[in-house]
């Protein structure tokens, strides 16, 4: 229904406005009797207006009931009335209280973190350690593990970044400084391989042994002695997995516990690693930084590049031993955008020299005065300086690599 208002008598009520603005105050008889008259003819009309208007809105919202016999609503429709006005209420968002303001976030799903491999790689294992119950997100490259936390198709990303006995993965050192992802922890596994086939195979049978070339490199003795070709796939799950989709009798895989009963295999050999003190540090990384604290061990990596000067490099790490920091890592990567620098000196000819990142790991937290100081002192001579994330230390037993995941 529109209803059309109509202001009565607005035209005069302005030119009495008008009037009076000159003489304020001085208001005639009859200007007085003509203001109540428009007055009470403004009023009626209101009152027809909001007359119409609450049984129009009564009509739309369902309120208006059937009478009972004495031309009253009853009690029955007294109560559904009350119900039905004030139902959507109920619905309305709690304010929140101290209280609920001190309980731990929920969200009402599991945490997403994503791995390079397939399901039964190390990198899983890893993420089960870091992330209890969380819904692991296998990727197929290191790359794509990095892009799933910046695009926000997972909330984290666990990567394996040095191993006791094969060292550093490079791989990710580069992707570390390419994204811009924040170490926000670490974790640490004992890698235990097994030598794995389908059902039936003997361990003389086979011709070939494929998995990742770290774990091809860490078996190396045992596979010396089985006089075996080797062939290097992307992970030591993927070799498993592969095996069993193709039914190879005369090929064996390195790889763990999990990806045996994952894919059906028979484990051949156990614990055929060279080193039985066979470590794989992890990082886990997001999308923002945690705050650094000091009621705990923390570590921070940084990258940065120096000049090339004599004594450099002793001058940044001097930063550190000044102030008592332990440096438990340190690590030179060639700068992809300009690996060689091109020296012309007249008195010695022409020099090359590499460009090098220096990416460093060092006991003390961004909290902590002491670490401040240092990168200050730092950032006077380093050409670039960029903190990679500050984070607890995995102070954890080192869980072999033989559970479950739930």
């Amino acid at each position: 229904m529109k209803l059309m208002v109509t202001a009565v008598g607005y035209g005069n009520a302005e030119a009495i406005a008008g009037r009076s603005a000159g003489s304020v105050g001085l208001i005639s008889n009859g200007d007085l009797a003509y203001i109540t008259c428009q007055s009470a003819q403004w009023q009626s009309t209101c009152a027809v207006l909001t007359s119409q208007c609450t049984n129009q809105a009564e009509k739309e919202s369902g309120l208006v009931r059937a009478e009972s016999g004495n031309g009253k609503l009853d009690k029955f429709d007294q109560d559904a009335t009350f119900k039905e006005t004030f139902k959507d209420l109920v619905t309305l968002p709690k304010p929140l209280s101290i209280s609920d303001l001190s309980k731990p976030p929920t969200h009402g799903f599991r945490l997403k973190v994503a791995y390079q491999g397939v399901p039964g790689a190390y990198s899983e294992l890893a993420a089960a350690k870091a992330y209890p119950d969380c819904e692991a997100v296998p990727c197929e490259q290191f790359e794509a593990a990095f892009q799933a936390v910046e695009l926000w198709l997972s909330d984290r990303a666990v990567l394996p970044i040095e191993n006791s006995l094969g060292g550093s993965i490079h791989r990710n050192y580069d992707l570390l400084l390419r994204h811009r992802l924040h170490i926000v922890g670490e974790v640490q596994i004992a890698v235990h391989h097994c030598l794995l086939g389908l059902p039936g195979v003997k361990k003389e049978h086979l011709r070939r042994v494929i998995s990742h070339p770290q774990a091809l490199a860490q078996c190396e003795y045992t596979l010396s002695k089985m006089g075996v070709a080797r062939e290097a796939v992307d992970d030591t799950a993927g070799a498993a997995q592969f095996i069993a989709a193709n039914g190879l009798y005369d090929t064996g895989a390195i790889a763990s516990h999990r990806a045996a009963e994952i894919y059906g295999l028979d484990i051949l050999a156990d614990g055929i690693q060279d080193d039985s003190g066979n470590v794989t540090r992890f990082l886990m990384l997001a999308r923002e930084p945690i705050i650094p604290r000091t009621d705990r061990r923390f570590k921070t990596s940084i990258v940065f590049a120096l000049e090339e000067e004599p004594g450099a490099l002793f001058k940044a790490l001097s930063a550190f031993a000044l102030r008592n920091i332990n440096l438990t890592k340190i690590e030179s990567r060639p700068q992809k955008n300009r690996p060689l620098r091109v020296v012309d000196d007249t008195n010695h000819g022409i020099a090359k020299y590499f460009e090098y990142l220096f990416y460093i790991d060092f006991e003390a937290s961004m909290a902590d005065p002491r670490a401040q100081n240092a990168l200050g002192q730092l950032q006077e001579f380093a050409g670039f300086l960029r903190v990679l994330g500050s984070y607890p230390m995995d102070m954890t037993p080192i869980a072999p690599a033989l559970q479950n995941i739930s």
